[in-house]
């Protein structure tokens, strides 16, 4: 036997026996036999570099170091569900899909409290794993993804050529325990909840760390719908079949319903037998399970409408009130927060909780000392809920929301119609300061590299910078001066701060932090005005003539630039080289065609391109992207999966409907 047949031999049995301990819990060989045939491999790998294999069963230890995860767009949108949060609303559901789907039977999943993957398989092997994003694109994190066990990295014959499988990457509660263990031993921060654990592993450069921290995965979701059975439930029993790990009806992790009462048992059992499960669940998921029904009853806008998320009621736990202080935004907007007597809550230790403003200090009736019932929102965020009269005592005094900014002693407003009480002192408040800069060099703004909030705290302490036109007056004498700064990295932040200034005049908009202009708020004005020259000289009126623009974007804007200070600062921007306007040949790109001018909604899943990528080509074409259907609409461009809601909105509006082919054909594509 050759080298390379004994290499191929090792690997097809080391893959088969990863089969049996990590999905089928069925080993039939010692830890210390497996580990002699993986060195095997190992040896013989290390001297034949040309049979390298990413998918090989040496590659699961890692050593990889990624510095970036690349953005991809996913091929199938990643949706998310609709959730229900009481049995009447599961109900409610179950009656409206019974209307459009009679015959239809339902399939019932644990929701696992982890990080959902899509993993894409093309003949037979791992090809590539990308995380949820935004639900259009993700990171790919196939590296890290190869080191977790329980995922195969090769399928057995009857596998499709070209498939995606999505489901949950999972921290087990062991796993988590003995990783905590092993930190606090080394003296390092323990980590808050398994779920962060989870998706903060999957984000480590280095995978080698990934592979020593016992992720798990769960796979129940195969694409496209009807690639291996006609029905949900019989797709994810086909997977399994290919040595997926799946979740299994004889632990009742899924279950196959024919009625709402099925439904009800097996959330009601869940409810209470969670809590012996080796790994977190926050609810249970309804699916329609048949793909033709799943066909006929479409999506809305933002999730399907075949599929709904049970949450279980969040834990409640009461603690005490011990003060009330207050947290300065980058904006200025101040935030209340309530410091607590630590108390176990859903996984971790909760010693603060937001109040979110004045109204809801009001609301609750606080005072200082008050026994206070925390749960968690949406089982992430610690809040307070309520108050436990009885325990109240007549020395107690009432919160009184403050009057002056904690940090710079600035009285403070309160807009007519906001909730939010702000500092008004922007050139000179020191949270305000540093948070307007972090803001600024982050990676969605000007991404300026080597830098982070702490050197702009340092910065901003040595009275280097107060606002974003000082990073463009730095040196090398400057940042070298400072304590712990090396050459390596004050080269780094320089070439970042030089790199910064071909960022486009959109995400320089962004970057500069203008209450209530986000990024796409920002990239529509841009578009619009092409130039900060032109927004200066806008008034209201012009500035809510732009799509979605409306009066309180429009007054922040003018705002922001009728101050002389702001103005200034502009002006050092644009003398440092900062786009602040859109350049010639970003004008020229967009083409003339039959669509210019037009407004199109995009809705539901296509062939040849992403939903992104069509919305990319409508603006290169010269037309706007629209999130709605109304009389002002052009055009929707029709996928597959779109909604019937919007189908009917369209037909009734007289709104021309385009296929992917016709839209293409439309534009000479």
């Amino acid at each position: 036997m050759t080298d390379k047949d004994r290499i191929l031999a090792l690997r097809k049995e080391l893959h088969e026996h990863n089969h049996r301990y990590y999905i089928l819990d069925a080993p039939i060989l010692s830890d210390y036999d497996f580990d002699q045939l993986l060195k095997e491999l190992e040896l013989l790998e290390a001297q034949h570099p040309e049979l390298y294999d990413a998918n090989s069963p040496s590659q699961r230890v890692g050593g990889g170091v990624t510095k970036k995860f690349d953005t991809v767009t996913h091929q199938y949108p990643m949706l998310s569900l609709s959730n229900s949060y009481s049995l009447e609303e599961i109900q409610e559901w179950i009656g409206r899909v019974h209307k459009l789907a009679p015959e239809a039977s339902y399939v019932c999943e644990l929701k696992y409290d982890g990080v959902a993957i899509g993993i894409q398989y093309k003949n037979g092997q791992l090809h590539r794993a990308v995380t949820r994003g935004d639900g259009t694109q993700g990171d790919d994190i196939t590296t890290n993804v190869r080191t977790i066990r329980s995922i195969p990295l090769t399928l057995g014959k009857g596998a499709p050529d070209d498939f995606e499988i999505r489901g949950e990457i999972v921290m087990p509660h062991a796993a988590f325990e003995r990783l905590n263990q092993r930190r606090s031993a080394e003296g390092l921060a323990t980590f808050a909840n398994p779920r962060n654990c989870a998706s903060g592993s999957l984000k480590l450069q280095d995978s080698s760390e990934v592979a020593s921290r016992g992720l798990d995965a769960y796979l129940y979701y195969v694409l496209p719908e009807g690639k291996l059975a006609p029905s949900h439930s019989e797709a994810i029993k086909a997977a399994g079949d290919l040595g997926f790990k799946i979740p299994k009806t004889e632990d009742r992790f899924i279950a196959t319903c024919q009625n709402a009462e099925e439904i009800m048992a097996f959330i009601d059992h869940w409810d209470t037998a969670r809590a012996q499960l080796p790994f977190d669940i926050d609810g249970i998921v309804i699916k329609v399970d048949s793909y033709r029904a799943q066909q006929d009853l479409g999506f809305t806008a933002k999730s399907p409408r075949w599929a709904t998320a049970f949450k279980f009621k969040a834990e409640q736990v009461s603690t005490v009130l011990e003060k009330v202080t207050y947290q300065v935004g980058r904006t200025g907007a101040i935030t209340p927060v309530a410091n607590l007597a630590p108390v176990w809550l859903g996984g971790t230790t909760v010693k603060r909780a937001s109040l979110h403003n004045a109204d809801q200090i009001a609301a609750l009736d606080l005072y200082e000392g008050d026994h206070v019932y925390v749960e968690k929102g949406g089982e992430i965020i610690p809040k307070v809920v309520g108050v436990d009269l009885s325990k109240r005592n007549a020395t107690q005094e009432p919160v009184q929301y403050i009057t002056e900014c904690p940090d710079c002693g600035s009285d403070l407003q309160r807009n007519e119609g906001e909730a939010q009480h702000y500092c008004p002192n922007t050139t000179a408040c020191p949270t305000q300061i540093s948070g307007r800069l972090e803001h600024f060099i982050s990676r969605k703004a000007m991404d300026i590299m080597g830098m982070g909030a702490e050197t702009i705290q340092l910065l901003v302490e040595k009275e280097l910078i107060r606002e974003p036109s000082d990073l463009y007056r730095l040196t090398y004498d400057d940042l070298i001066a400072l304590e712990g700064f090396k050459d390596k990295s004050v080269s780094n932040i320089l070439e970042g701060i030089e790199r910064s200034k071909g960022i486009p005049f959109e995400r320089v908009l962004f970057a500069l932090g203008i209450r209530h202009v986000g990024a796409t708020v920002a990239k529509k004005l841009a578009k619009h005005f092409t130039s900060i020259d032109a927004l200066i000289l806008a008034d209201k009126e012009k500035i809510t003539e732009v799509e979605g623009m409306g009066d309180v974007i429009a007054e922040e804007m003018v705002d922001y630039l009728s101050k002389p200070e702001h103005i200034g600062m502009l002006e050092r921007l644009e003398l440092a080289g900062v786009q602040l306007k859109i350049d010639a040949s970003q004008i020229v790109a967009t083409k003339e065609s039959s669509i210019t001018g037009a407004k199109i909604v995009v809705s539901g899943v296509f062939s040849r391109y992403s939903r992104n990528e069509l919305k990319a080509l409508i603006e290169e074409y010269g037309a706007n992207n629209v999130g709605s259907i109304s009389g002002k609409t052009t055009y929707v461009v029709a996928g597959e999966g779109m909604g019937p809601s919007k189908l009917e909105k369209a037909t009734k509006l007289g709104v021309t409907i385009l296929s992917e082919e016709e839209f293409l054909e439309k534009i000479g594509l």
